[in-house]
Parts: C-alpha cells; structure tokens; sequence
C-alpha cells in the first residue's frame, strides 16, 4: 500500500470551515476563556457570547496556547498541525479526525 501525504492546504479550509462553524467548539471556547474568569456559569443559554457567532482566530490561540499567527498558517496550510493538537481540535468540535484531514490525490 502506497503512502499518503496530507494536503495540508485542503486539511486547513476545514479547520477554518470548523471554526467559524461549529457550536461544540464555540461553547468550549466560550467556556475556557470566560468560566475561570467568573464571568460565566457554564452554562451557555446565559453566554454574553453569542453562540452563532464565530471563532476568533485568537480566541483559539489562547485555548492552544499558540499565536494568532500559527491559527492562521494552520488554516492556511502554511504549517502543518501537530499531532496531539489535532486530536485535541477534534475532541473539543466533537468530529472525527478522518473528517477534518484531506489526503492528497
């Protein structure tokens, strides 16, 4: 069998595709930004965020624990995302890791 490369450009449209649309990772964004603060209860009904917003590229960062710019190379395909961070990505949205990456033809 043949080894696939990742084409990390397409794997990137998804992330951002993800994170302007996705109301599991826009609660637990929401939640790890605010509910330590004590400017939220957890409960996302009473958010003062709305949840149809979406993500912020820096928003995301700080729950990475990266820059803005490494947001941006990962959604743009200029840096491949790690491993771990993937999977992390993955649990918080409550998708699949095959439903984000895109294998190159």
């Amino acid at each position: 069998m043949p080894r696939r490369a990742i084409d990390w450009k397409k794997t990137g449209k998804q992330l951002l595709f993800l994170r302007n649309d996705n109301l599991s990772l826009r609660r637990y964004v929401c939640r790890e930004n605010n509910y330590d603060k004590g400017e939220c209860d957890g409960r996302c009904d009473t958010c003062k965020y709305d949840m149809d917003t979406s993500i912020s590229r820096s928003e995301l960062a700080r729950v990475f624990s990266v820059t803005e710019s490494v947001v941006f190379n990962w959604e743009n395909g200029i840096t491949p995302v790690s491993l771990e961070d993937m999977l992390f990505y993955c649990e918080i949205a409550g998708v699949d890791l095959k439903d984000l990456i895109v294998f190159e033809n």
